[in-house]
């Protein structure tokens, strides 16, 4: 869907560039995370490849032709939901779908999108009147009202509490299911480890890593089992190397004859390894 290479940029009046000859693709039909401390280049990335900054060195490739070859028709095959919601607020959200709808050549249908969104009751209130978490929904049904073929998010599910953040979560899910291609920027890591086929770390405009959220946590993290078992009124803690597991007789004795309370993996969260590759804790 995307292929960038070498991909750098200056905003007006700066002495360095703020993306530093970074290089990643992503397919159709791939949720790709880019992610990264606020400041570093996501936002700028994002703008970049939707055209809303242009002046730009290296390489951007959309579907096999320079990006620079599209006319504006490019528009109608993408959607766009930044955090800020981009809302007129003295108009009812029926009024801002169908603004925006008419901008495109086809559009998708407004109610089925207001249901699931659980704004269909408010379609004719005032956004002025809407909570942070309503405008938020709303902004991701703007996103999809010329039924594109790509999204670029960024933080969807900012604001929303978990039962209607499952609701976009699954939305998201759904729309690549249907063949549909997502780019997402967020700073929730979990939301990134349920969604993402694969991830691009940014720090200081320079990729750091790209691997699917599975082989990043492997990576980082220890070969070892970790057991908490009872004995008598205490809770007792255990190690074990998963390399010489299947040799280690004490293992199997504690299976065997202790109350076990937990077993985990070393597997690592991507909160942790957010911190190891860019120097800097998520804004979770």
């Amino acid at each position: 869907m995307f292929k960038v290479s070498d991909l750098r940029f200056k905003y007006p009046g700066n002495k360095e560039d703020t993306i530093k000859g970074i290089s990643f693709g992503f397919d159709k039909g791939e949720i790709f995370g880019f992610l990264g401390p606020s400041g570093m280049g996501k936002s700028t990335t994002q703008k970049l490849l939707t055209r809303i900054l242009k002046n730009y060195g290296g390489e951007i490739i959309y579907r096999g032709k320079d990006l620079k070859s599209y006319d504006k028709s490019i528009f109608k095959d993408v959607g766009v939901g930044f955090e800020m919601p981009v809302l007129f607020t003295k108009l009812t959200a029926m009024e801002n779908l169908k603004f925006y709808r008419d901008l495109y050549p086809k559009g998708a249908k407004i109610k089925p999108i207001l249901e699931r969104l659980g704004l269909w009751e408010d379609r004719n209130k005032r956004v002025a009147a809407f909570s942070k978490g309503m405008k938020s929904r709303l902004n991701f049904a703007r996103a999809l009202i010329n039924d594109p073929e790509i999204l670029f998010l960024d933080e969807p599910t900012s604001g929303l509490d978990p039962t209607n953040a499952r609701i976009v979560k699954d939305m998201i899910s759904g729309f690549r299911e249907n063949g549909g291609t997502v780019f997402l920027t967020t700073h929730l890591m979990h939301d990134v480890d349920e969604l993402c086929d694969r991830v691009a770390f940014i720090a200081d405009g320079e990729i750091r890593e790209i691997s699917s959220p599975k082989n990043l946590k492997l990576r980082y993290g220890k070969r070892e089992i970790r057991l908490e078992y009872r004995e008598g009124e205490r809770l007792e803690k255990a190690v074990f190397d998963m390399d010489t597991l299947k040799e280690n007789e004490n293992f199997f004795k504690l299976l065997r004859g202790k109350d076990l309370v937990t077993i985990h993996s070393g597997e690592t969260t991507l909160d942790e390894i957010f911190i190891k590759v860019t120097g800097v804790k998520s804004d979770e």
